[in-house]
């Protein structure tokens, strides 16, 4: 595999380009009988869309969802679920003057140091449009985890230096940041408008929470569970390290804080969720906790220093339209990356089990 597949059961193959026709995916050994239409992968997929707000790329797609195959009368049928998404506000010229050049911070660099060549129209591959096919298919994973249910929600909890000190989940989808609060999202809209004017852009953190996973799923010791989350978040563009429950304030924390008592059962829980929802890499069925750190998008509008395909030094102001902050959109396509990981173990658990439960109970 060319790193296209993603999952081991539950498989993903995603296709396209940012200024190609289209993209989609391929989804194959979702389970039949699931219920699943247009306008579940839609709800998602309109959550992602570009244009959504001053805080987002101007580009204007309405990611309009074609499922090819795989689906029945409303239910999944066992058989590979094809999906696509065509492209149709594409502006290729915007990107001519970039043919020579590439782009500081941007993946143009890594393409054509691998395959000798790279599309510069937008990134091709690299650019953040081909995240759509993930979106679709990880709301395929959605309805499957609903059928055990599981659900997966995602947060903006920080942008620059400015972080959410309330979490309040369900205003989160009330504001353009997804930033569960609201006093805190408006801050956050302020300095991302105020980057934009400069022709400037911010990172940030985001974070998601899967609630209702059954214990017991993951695969010590090389695929486990928090291993494969970290994986597929980290495999999102843009995304520079990911953090599990306490995450990186675990190195300042002595062992006697970080130990978390257990509480009587049943079922058996951890007082504080310090692991973030599993414990030597398996679910112990508590809220599973992610947070990924967003980097500042590399497309900006200011003049910057780079070298074209000789190794000249030249500048380069890259123009086109491009999201002054990656988290309100990245939140989505989070979300999906788990859904993916949860399902694709949860199938694995009951193939190796018979159970997607837990099998010890205390």
């Amino acid at each position: 595999m060319a790193g296209n597949t993603f999952g081991s059961i539950f498989s993903v193959t995603t296709f396209g380009e940012s200024h190609g026709p289209g993209l989609g995916a391929v989804i194959d050994g979702c389970p039949p009988g699931v219920p699943l239409d247009r306008a579940l992968i839609q709800r998602d997929l309109d959550r992602r869309r570009p244009g959504q707000s001053a805080a987002t790329t101007s580009r204007s797609e309405a990611d309009q969802v074609e499922i090819l195959s795989g689906v029945f009368e409303g239910l999944t049928t066992g058989t590979p679920i094809g999906l696509l998404i065509r492209n149709e506000d594409h502006r290729s010229g915007a990107y001519d003057h970039l043919r020579e050049i590439f782009r500081p911070g941007h993946a143009d660099l890594g393409f054509f140091l691998k395959f000798g060549l790279r599309d510069h129209r937008g990134g091709g591959r690299s650019s953040g449009r081909e995240t759509v096919a993930r979106v679709a298919a990880g709301a395929v994973a959605r309805a499957v985890l609903a059928g055990f249910g599981a659900t997966v929600r995602g947060f903006t909890v920080q942008v620059g230096g400015i972080r959410a000190e309330k979490f309040l989940p369900d205003t989160a989808e009330g504001n353009p940041l997804r930033c569960p609060d609201p006093d805190a999202a408006e801050a956050m809209l302020a300095l991302i408008l105020e980057c934009k004017e400069e022709g400037d852009s911010v990172g940030g953190m985001v974070e998601v929470r899967a609630e209702g996973v059954p214990a017991g799923m993951g695969e010590p010791v090389f695929d486990k569970l928090d291993a494969a989350i970290a994986g597929a978040l980290m495999g999102i563009g843009g995304v520079k390290g990911v953090e599990l429950g306490v995450g990186f304030a675990a190195a300042a924390m002595r062992g006697s804080r970080y130990s978390d008592p257990f509480e009587p059962g049943p079922p058996v829980r951890s007082r504080h969720n310090r692991a973030g929802g599993t414990l030597g890499g398996i679910s112990t069925g508590e809220s599973v906790v992610a947070r990924i750190a967003v980097k500042p998008t590399s497309s900006i509008a200011r003049e910057q220093e780079t070298v074209n395909l000789k190794g000249e030094r030249t500048t380069v102001k890259i123009g086109g339209r491009h999201d002054p902050c990656l988290c309100p959109r990245i939140v989505p396509v989070a979300e999906a990356m788990l859904c993916l990981v949860l399902c694709d173990h949860l199938l694995r658990q009951r193939a190796q089990t018979g159970s997607a439960g837990p099998l010890g109970k205390v």
